[in-house]
């Protein structure tokens, strides 16, 4: 017959299968407490900036293949997606572009919701959340005032990361090398009164929380073991000089060298830093926190040593901070590396009271020069000097962390409005629930200086007080946009209960998160608030579990000629013009393939390409194949040593394929093993095949369409129909393997003499003895290690080994 010829077309390919899998709502799922095991694969939801880059391509086309691949192998998996639609950018835009914050990122959104229906992203569409929306902020305001009523939320007057240039608040984890995480300008101190939740009640928790988090990636729980800070020590008092009934309070990890203290350090803000400076004027530099040189001041006074009696200086130093431990530091030079320094710029004494190595020495060892606990091991010697300095009461056991309440005022208009009106009368009072949403007023506007427009917006501004009902001004800070993103994970199984924040029911069911994929960028803000939540509403009663998510995979980043994609730097690639010239599928396919996810991926025209071919081939494997094979039933069966051959293949593939999806995700070697297997298909030839090849070969493609088709979706459906198959791909089985059938057929045999070995040989599985020892003695380094000797026995263990004995 006239073969015909096939050529892979994915851009007729592609949008007609799009179009099916909507018309049908097949990646709608419902809640299901059946015998179906159940996964909820979660990317984290992006910024609705105006268009998808390939970092967004990788990350979701991860969640993807994942999610695909779990209802193959039969569990009930929630995949959904939402936008975190407040932020500055939108702000930036209306006043660059005059349009309004809303208009911009809805229109952003649909760009972005299209593109990534291109990409075959599975997404449950019903279950969309744009937190922008009043039914999704409405209920961050009723968290807010929940907070508030138990202490959680509170207000307070303190020095603040500010940037001049975002002109708002940061909080820590948005400071980045003493820089803005969003426009990269330099930080300044800045006082105000600011709105904060209170993390730290939490803090031993979610320190202690990160043990139980065994599929989280190790570097990531390190970041934010350390970022949480706990030290374990003293807090102890020091009297002042002239200054009876006033103390100093210093925290220290190490109370055991007390004796070898040399002065005092307080921060330049410290409450009691003006009363004490008997020597003028501060010098500039003592006040910069931000610069890496250690800068001090001596102040002119002098604290008294709570157990020699000693006067001891006391200085401001730029390096102490006012919001950690207690703002005041006891400078042990002899024993930490910074005071070491410290005291050498300054010429203070350097007393050696820890027997050890040279200075400064920061390890544990023997107490010396320190009455008290003169001879004991620092273990002992902490727990001697603490309680003696609380039988004296000068001091206590403290543990402290270097985790900071989250700073969550925005001096911004684009987020969710703080329900607080300041009344002149009754003070800080909250907006009744009754009252919610406190929503953002259209009619506003955007100025390139002078803060956030709501300060300036009568309309928003004015109010009545509920309570005494006299004029009122409503809180002008909006939240941190970290605050919709740290509860979203569980609005998704919540998405049809429109009177409450998530529904504990349909949680119970689908939390945690099994497998939560992003960027280790997010480390020590978002993934630290996402779990302060969880613990949030536990306490609340409105979920269960202690931790938000199972599994966490942080996938690499994606560069260009050796730097990270960006516009900033012209490397960029748009998805769509990819999309547009080799298809959906290879831009995904690349991705998965270009290396190990969770490493940086260097982007590559040729592999690209490279991918698009292989596909390619793919497709016309299984055209060219069922022209041969339109009235072959697909069977597994084989008889012959070819068929047994190709047998073994399929069932070796199937099986590595499946565990290095499931058990690591490891994408690219799954893909390996893939094209390997059409290696082999590409070397059976049907025309003088036996019947049961034919029948095995048939099967063979399609099991090969079914591995292929988590990946490469759009041509998975396209070869399943071409099949005859009605039903969906993600609707069918994953293929199953024999585990004997997927043993090697071939057995590495090891040659010996006298136990030694002398070489190996390959042979087929089931090799007679009789032709493994003739293959030994014919072997030629067996030949050289008997010298012309006989042997006196042939030991042939079966598929393993042959003895020569001599």
């Amino acid at each position: 017959m006239t073969r015909k010829q096939f050529d892979y077309v994915p851009t007729e390919i592609e949008p007609k299968w799009q179009k099916k899998w909507l018309d049908k709502n097949l990646f709608y799922v419902e809640n299901d407490s059946g015998p179906k095991p159940k996964k909820f694969v979660l990317e984290m939801f992006p910024y609705p900036s105006g268009r998808i880059h390939m970092g967004h391509v990788r990350n979701y086309s991860i969640g993807d293949v994942m999610a695909r691949y779990f209802r193959m192998r039969g569990y009930n998996v929630l995949h959904p997606m939402g936008w975190d639609a407040f932020g500055l950018p939108a702000e930036n835009a209306a006043m660059q572009n005059n349009v309004h914050p809303k208009k911009w990122t809805y229109e952003n959104i649909a760009v972005m919701k299209a593109q990534l229906n291109r990409l075959a992203m599975s997404f449950d569409w019903r279950r969309e959340i744009t937190t922008c929306e009043e039914d999704y902020y409405r209920w961050e305001q009723v968290m807010f005032l929940r907070m508030l009523k138990e202490g959680l939320a509170y207000r307070e007057k303190r020095k603040l990361n500010w940037c001049p240039s975002c002109e708002t608040v940061l909080a820590n984890e948005e400071v980045v090398d003493t820089r803005c995480w969003r426009c990269d300008s330099v930080v300044i101190q800045k006082e105000m009164d600011q709105w904060f939740l209170k993390i730290t009640k939490y803090a031993e928790e979610l320190l202690a929380g990160i043990d139980t988090l065994t599929q989280w990636p190790e570097h990531i729980k390190t970041m934010q073991r350390n970022w949480i800070g706990k030290s374990v020590g003293a807090e102890i008092d020091f009297a002042i000089e002239k200054h009876p009934g006033n103390t100093i309070r210093v925290f220290t990890t190490r109370p055991d060298t007390i004796y070898g203290v040399s002065a005092l350090l307080l921060a330049p803000h410290h409450k009691l830093a003006s009363k004490l400076n008997e020597m003028g004027e501060l010098p500039a530099g003592v006040q910069d926190t931000e610069t890496t040189d250690k800068v001090g001041f001596f102040t002119g006074s002098y604290a008294i040593h709570p157990l020699t009696g000693e006067k001891i200086p006391i200085w401001l130093a730029n390096f102490v901070l006012t919001d950690y431990g207690t703002g005041a530091l006891m400078v042990v030079p002899a024993h930490d590396e910074r005071d070491f320094e410290f005291a050498t710029k300054y010429k203070l004494p350097i007393i050696k009271v820890v027997e050890g190595g040279d200075l400064p020495f920061t390890e544990d060892g023997m107490s010396v020069s320190s009455p008290l606990i003169n001879g004991l091991k620092t273990g002992d010697a902490k727990k001697k000097i603490i309680d003696h300095l609380v039988q004296k009461k000068r001091g206590e056991a403290k543990i402290n962390f270097r985790l900071r309440d989250w700073g969550i005022s925005r001096q911004r208009y684009w987020g969710t409005p703080i329900p607080i009106i300041h009344c002149p009368k009754d003070g800080i009072v909250p907006v009744p629930e009754k009252d919610l949403p406190v929503r953002l007023p259209e009619n506003v506007e955007f100025k390139k200086t002078g803060g956030s427009p709501l300060a300036q917006s009568p309309e928003f501004l004015n109010v009545k007080c509920p309570k005494c009902g006299g004029p009122a001004k409503r809180e002008p800070d909006t939240m941190s946009t970290f605050v919709e993103s740290s509860w979203y994970y569980a609005r998704y199984p919540s998405i049809k209960h429109g009177n409450e924040a998530v529904n504990k029911k349909d949680c119970d069911y689908w939390l945690p998160v099994d497998h939560y994929i992003g960027g280790v960028e997010h480390a020590t803000g978002h993934l630290l608030y996402f779990r302060f939540f969880q613990k949030l509403m536990r306490d609340w009663g409105w979920v269960s579990g202690d931790e938000p998510a199972k599994q966490l995979i942080s996938q690499g980043m994606v560069y260009k000629d050796g730097a990270k994609m960006s516009k900033s730097k012209g490397n960029v690639v748009d998805p769509d013009e990819l999309i547009a010239r080799l298809g959906a599928d290879t831009a995904r396919l690349f991705v998965l393939f270009a290396g190990p996810i969770e490493k940086d991926l260097e982007w590559s025209d040729q592999s690209v390409e490279g991918c698009y071919r292989f596909l390619g081939r793919v497709y016309r494997l299984v055209m060219n194949g069922l022209q041969d094979l339109h009235a072959t039933k697909a069977e597994d069966r084989a008889t012959s040593g070819d068929e047994k051959k190709l047998q073994h293949l399929m069932h070796k593939t199937i099986k590595n394929v499946t565990a290095d999806i499931e058990k690591d995700f490891h994408y690219n070697t799954a893909i390996s093993f893939m094209m390997e297997f059409v290696n082999g298909l590409y070397q059976i030839d049907l025309s003088a095949a036996s019947t049961e090849m034919r029948a095995l070969y048939k099967k063979c493609l399609e099991n090969l369409v079914l591995m292929l088709s988590p990946f490469a979706p759009h041509l998975g459906d396209e070869l399943w129909s071409e099949m005859g198959h009605k039903e969906f791909t993600l609707n069918t089985n994953w293929p199953k393997y024999n585990e004997e059938l997927a043993k090697s057929s071939e057995k590495e045999i090891v040659f010996q003499i006298n136990g030694k070995i002398k070489d190996r040989a390959i042979c087929r599985d089931g090799t007679p003895d009789e032709e493994l020892k003739e293959l030994a003695l014919s072997n030629l380094k067996i030949k050289e290690g008997l010298g012309g000797k006989s042997p006196k026995r042939v030991i042939v263990v079966p598929n393993k080994l042959v003895n020569i004995v001599v």
